[in-house]
């Protein structure tokens, strides 16, 4: 499944659940565990800490499953393990990645992990897709409007003091927008333009 590693971590109340999933874990290449907890992580600060996937029982003592995934910040992406069928249909109005009804085998274990595998790497390939555009495009705000500019199209970058002229191939008009050169040249990708006046950059 290509070489995606996602990090996870286990919450179950029962032992015997716990070290199984951790077995199925250890055996799938692109999982990474973190930890495993017998009782949800209230404490687990996943902002510091971040993690891709929870490996999350639904009937547990004082929280449920369905519950302590609403706390989870967006980037943690959960896939029940339960006992019980009826919160199939909760599972999935939480976004849960899939449901897995106990007791299941590596076979069932492996299909939700490669499920999870191949949204991951969507994500991925699309945050890779938007840094490429953004590698690719200038956005500035100029007359109250936010332009995207096509830096293969730049003759030039023009500064007068607060304000910058961006200076377009087949436009005998340069966009004009509030901006310092210091701070343009920040924006920019390295090396791609250089500075030949303290006014003028080049590309």
């Amino acid at each position: 499944m290509g070489s995606l590693i996602i990090t996870c971590v286990i919450v179950d109340d029962e032992p015997m659940a716990l070290t199984l999933v951790e077995g199925y874990v250890k055996k799938t290449p692109f999982l990474v565990l973190k930890r495993n907890a017998l009782v949800p992580l209230r404490r687990w600060s996943f902002k510091e800490e971040p993690v891709d996937l929870l490996f999350l029982d639904i009937q547990m003592p004082d929280l449920t499953g369905i519950e302590f995934s609403k706390m989870l910040p967006k980037e943690t992406r959960v896939i029940f393990t339960t006992a019980f069928d009826q919160y199939a249909l909760e599972g999935f109005k939480v976004e849960a990645l899939d449901y897995l009804l106990k007791p299941f085998d590596y076979a069932e274990f492996l299909a939700a992990a490669n499920k999870a595998n191949t949204w991951f790497t969507l994500v991925k390939g699309k945050q890779q897709s938007l840094l490429s555009e953004e590698k690719e495009f200038l956005f500035v705000k100029s007359e109250y409007k936010q332009l995207r500019i096509r830096l293969a199209d730049v003759l030039y970058f023009e500064g007068l003091k607060d304000y910058i002229k961006i200076w377009l191939k087949d436009n005998p008009k340069p966009v004009l927008t509030l901006m310092s050169l210091k701070s343009l040249e920040e924006e920019l990708p390295e090396a791609r333009f250089m500075r030949v006046h303290r006014s003028l950059l080049y590309p």
